[in-house]
């Protein structure tokens, strides 16, 4: 009851290692952590974009495909009406 197990001595030492070894250690620690975290969000907010931009592209150009095609079709269909 009197002694502490060395995972007590260990927790100890660390806290003192935290708190003494430096002022500023954990503010650091604390303001890395933030900027990791606004990183990662941006970065997700970038797929996105580049996924929604992608889709629209994709659209598009099935829309011009698609006019082109029905323009070709009208095409082929006023010289078989001329023709015949």
């Amino acid at each position: 009851m009197g002694s502490f197990s060395i995972w007590h001595w260990l927790i100890v030492l660390a806290v003192v290692v935290l708190l003494f070894g430096g002022g500023g250690k954990i503010p650091r620690l604390m303001k890395d952590l933030g900027s990791g975290i606004k990183q990662f969000k941006s970065g997700l907010k970038e797929d996105d974009k580049k996924a929604d931009g992608e889709d629209d592209g994709d659209a598009k150009a099935l829309g011009r495909d698609s006019a082109a095609a029905s323009s070709t079709v009208s095409a082929s269909e006023n010289k078989k009406a001329a023709n015949g």
